[in-house]
């Protein structure tokens, strides 16, 4: 049995088997449970039995999630997600993203008794469980793996900035937001399964570890990367998304805000990938930033201004996180932006997949499949 690190692509180190568990006490629906929300939306990689957070149990989390059943359910502990299932699963995967990226007492707890039972462990967190002396001896005892996604590959191995994204002729769109944990992935996900689906060739690039683990086949965590090597990085995946996909667009996944005072790797994306275009996600009921209370959002309109003066691209629509909101609110914030903003607006949860489409078309109609009417 070996032990395996995580990287932009580590599907290769892993075991056989794809059902899993997805661990996220406390947290599910919440920003530090984004990796879980992202996991039952979509995971292109495991077969997602069930969601673990006592608070919802008994819940369906599709339709906790977004009003819509997907028929995986939360329950309240690991003994009742295995009795669920009716095997032990393939992988336990810790869904929970904190701003520390560390595991508290509880959540190791849950982790090793996943390890005893026989399961494969995929860790998202900054804290890397295979430089951990009882997960490394818990895993060899139960002869299975350990997968830290976040642990970058060796210094050898990555990338500076070399000038190749110039060769890139493709379109380039990034997903960027004005905050952290608002929704910027689940946006690049949906507006490249809708452009696939309305007959554009649209490749993601992923910037973060839930993409990874969704199953996301270019990308780095690059909050976990020195940074002198970012913007190369994002430049490496995407150089490698254009020559093997050979896509009609492509679109990176946006990660913090370029405003924010402590998640910065918005700039290292806006330099590494050159966007033609930029989507701003934002959610008009957030007071606050989430993991600094202390600092207040900025507007849409002030990300915007602040992007285009920071990057030689253009912001071409605004994209609408709907927490907090009643139906009747989100059509006003989508009003409201479209005419302060004049710019293409939508929510991407609650509006047809094909308004994001026609976002991106308005910017570059030369996407435009022949004989194709993009419809709702």
């Amino acid at each position: 049995m070996t032990l395996t690190s995580g990287s932009s692509v580590f599907d290769p180190a892993l075991p056989a088997g794809s059902t899993a568990i997805v661990y996220c006490e406390d947290q599910f629906g919440e920003q530090d449970g984004k990796t879980a929300n992202g996991l039952v939306r979509h995971s292109q990689k495991y077969e997602i039995l069930s969601v673990l957070d006592s608070r919802h149990a008994g819940l369906d989390s599709g339709a906790f999630l977004d009003g819509v059943a997907n028929g995986i359910p939360v329950l309240a502990d690991l003994h009742q997600a295995i009795a669920h299932a009716g095997h032990v699963p393939d992988y336990l995967i810790c869904g929970v993203a904190p701003a520390d990226g560390l595991l508290s007492d509880a959540q190791r707890v849950v982790l090793l008794d996943g390890i005893a039972r026989g399961m494969h462990i995929i860790n998202g967190l900054h804290e890397f469980l295979n430089d951990d002396a009882e997960f490394v001896a818990a895993a060899l005892l139960a002869q299975v793996t350990i997968t830290d996604v976040r642990r970058p590959k060796d210094t050898r191995d990555l990338h500076l900035f070399s000038g190749r994204i110039f060769d890139v002729t493709c379109p380039k769109i990034a997903v960027l937001g004005t905050d952290g944990a608002i929704g910027k992935r689940t946006t690049a996900t949906l507006l490249v399964q809708a452009m696939n689906a309305h007959g554009i060739r649209a490749v993601m690039v992923g910037t973060g570890q839930t993409t990874l683990i969704q199953g996301g086949k270019y990308g780095a965590a690059l909050d976990a990367l020195v940074p002198q090597f970012i913007s190369g990085e994002v430049e490496h995946q995407m150089v490698l998304a254009f020559e093997n996909e050979s896509p009609d667009v492509i679109v990176v996944e946006g990660q913090g805000a370029l405003s924010h005072p402590a998640y910065l790797s918005s700039g290292h994306i806006l330099r590494g990938s050159r966007p033609d275009g930029v989507i701003v996600q934002h959610a008009p009921k957030r007071r606050v930033l989430g993991d600094f209370p202390m600092m207040p959002m900025p507007t849409a309109a002030s990300e915007i201004k602040l992007i285009e003066a920071f990057a030689d691209t253009r912001v071409i629509g605004v994209t609408i996180n709907h927490e907090e909101m009643s139906p009747d609110e989100i059509d006003d914030a989508i009003a409201v932006h479209r005419l302060e903003l004049g710019l293409p607006v939508t929510d991407p949860l609650t509006r047809p997949a094909a308004d994001l489409v026609e976002m991106v078309l308005a910017a570059f109609p030369e996407l435009a499949p022949e004989l194709t009417t993009v419809r709702s």
